[in-house]
């Protein structure tokens, strides 16, 4: 280090607060988007921007974070990035117009897209090998936690002062945050550094920036836009197809990448990132879920459905710091597989779940989620980076990252996309037992003209009525069977990932990583 190194602690508080702040950005907005419509005379489709714009920046820093580190030396890009992510903050919350909310939200996420991969970069070094795993379990916490407090904290703050201090309160945690990076964090002297006439990958960056934009704007816009059907949405896939495409043929033959893929040789980092990608899709498809199912079938309100997840959280709270432990006594691959098979159990349970489930029934599902999500994020996170050389961990920590929230983005515009697609399907097959000739159906329907009659009295004709309340039943019924399909389906995907644990090398146990100098 360049100096005395401080206390590791001090060091992971120091870069784990502007790095929770940073994921709790990504969500704490959604549930003030009505609040901002009204306020900045916006229409509906147009203030999601507030969302997508952050979501777009973000996507394309994040990868080229370790090129950045590289070109401004990392303590520097680190307080670089969280000052602009603090002033854009200030700047969102001061905003008079949809257009300047959406700008500063531009800046906002660019300047905290450097946050989350240097500070697990950051957290791999400080800590020694054999106790990466409680560096992660450390890190997890803002990764999980955040998007499940984001929209509490969001609800709060907007509904008892303004949608303006979701942004403002960014500004005081930001200074602390500068101010124990500047004191505590310092550049190892092991870090690979920007030569001077080193050459920029100026197609790399352009291919990257264009690839990842188009492909973020395509999973956040595609559900609304009927996907492919919309000339819109189609040339943005087409453009970031070629352009990813591209990017890679033309990374792995440049010999200063923006993004060095040549990492994926390890055979431990490629299947990680693989396992993350996939089980982070199916992990934010379900904590989307869940709120949707409690909130559109079931009558629960925004916060009520908030409090089911927190259980869920407070399990994850306790048990990170235990996950991160036994990796330095049991072997990570057999934790993941516990990880893997608790969060395939909780989304199977969910998908078993009825239209008169109790409060306690969708909490339990979410607890069981939590005790499995330490194990799976830890040693995913432990297993991918085990065999990461120091000087490689500002590269491996972006890539990761990236797929990491790609895997998250993926999963929500899948689910959504699921969703509507098998309600109307099980609507088309329900609606067939919908005939006078069906008897199930016609004893139905003088039920509930009966009850209609007791109410309303029994003088006009109500088979209009009682067919009507019928037909809402079956809607009903039709998408909560949507539901249960994609939970189920949740579940196939975290068994399916079972099948990764062969691939990835023993990691080291209580002993250092081969190629991790420190």
């Amino acid at each position: 280090m360049d100096s005395p190194a401080p206390n590791k602690w001090v060091i992971t508080a120091s870069v784990m607060i502007p790095t929770l702040i940073e994921i709790l950005d990504t969500s704490v907005a959604n549930v003030s988007l009505n609040h901002i419509q009204g306020s900045l005379s916006a229409g509906q489709e147009e203030v999601t921007w507030v969302l997508t714009s952050y979501l777009v920046a973000n996507a394309v820093i994040i990868p080229m974070s370790g090129w950045l580190a590289r070109v401004l030396g990392r303590k520097r890009y680190l307080l670089l990035s969280l000052g602009v992510f603090t002033l854009s903050s200030v700047l969102c919350g001061m905003a008079t117009s949809l257009a300047e909310l959406i700008f500063f939200r531009v800046v906002q996420g660019a300047g905290g897209g450097g946050l989350q991969p240097m500070s697990q970069a950051i957290l791999m070094e400080t800590f020694p090998p054999r106790e990466r795993g409680m560096a992660m379990a450390i890190y997890g916490f803002g990764v999980v936690l955040g998007p499940i407090l984001g929209p509490l904290l969001g609800g709060y703050l907007t509904d008892n002062y303004s949608w303006r201090w979701i942004f403002y309160i960014n500004l005081p945690v930001g200074i602390v945050a500068v101010l124990m990076i500047v004191s505590f964090v310092f550049d190892p002297p092991y870090q690979q550094r920007w030569n001077r006439g080193e050459k920029v990958d100026y197609l790399g960056l352009a291919l990257l920036t264009v690839g990842l934009g188009c492909l973020q704007i395509v999973l956040d816009k595609g559900q609304l836009e009927d996907w492919f059907s919309s000339d819109y949405i189609l040339t943005l896939a087409t453009v970031s197809g070629l352009s990813l495409t591209g990017l890679v043929f033309w990374e792995l033959k440049h010999p200063n990448p923006i993004l060095d893929l040549r990492i994926f040789r390890d055979r431990s980092f490629a299947t990680g990132n693989l396992v993350m990608f996939m089980g982070f899709f199916a992990f934010f498809g379900s904590i989307v879920l869940l709120p949707m199912y409690l909130q559109s079938l079931m009558g629960y309100t925004a916060f009520l459905a908030g409090v089911v997840l927190g259980p869920g959280g407070a399990v994850v709270f306790l048990m990170m710091p235990l996950a991160g432990k036994l990796t330095q006594r049991v072997d990570s691959r057999y934790l993941l597989g516990v990880g893997l098979l608790f969060n395939a159990l909780s989304v199977y349970y969910m998908s078993h779940f009825s239209l008169d489930i109790g409060f306690g029934h969708a909490v339990l599902g979410r607890v069981i989620q939590g005790l499995g999500m330490p194990f799976f994020f830890v040693t995913t996170a432990y297993l991918a980076m085990a065999y990461v050389a120091n000087p490689q961990m500002n590269n491996a920590s972006a890539i990761f990252n990236l797929l990491r929230n790609l895997g998250g983005s993926c999963g929500v515009a899948f689910v959504t996309t699921l969703l509507a697609r098998r309600a109307q399907y099980h609507q088309s097959r329900l609606v067939e037992h919908l005939s006078v000739f069906d008897p199930g159906f016609h004893i139905r329907l003088e039920q509930v003209k009966a009850a209609l009659a007791v109410k309303l009295g029994g003088l006009s004709d109500l088979t209009n009525q009682a067919t009507g309340l019928i037909y809402g039943q079956l809607q009903r019924q039709a998408t909560a069977m949507a539901f249960y399909d994609a939970f189920h389906l949740q579940a196939l995907i975290f068994l399916g990932l079972v099948a990764t644990l062969w691939i990835i090398r023993k990691p080291p146990i209580g002993q250092r990583a081969p190629g991790g100098g420190h």
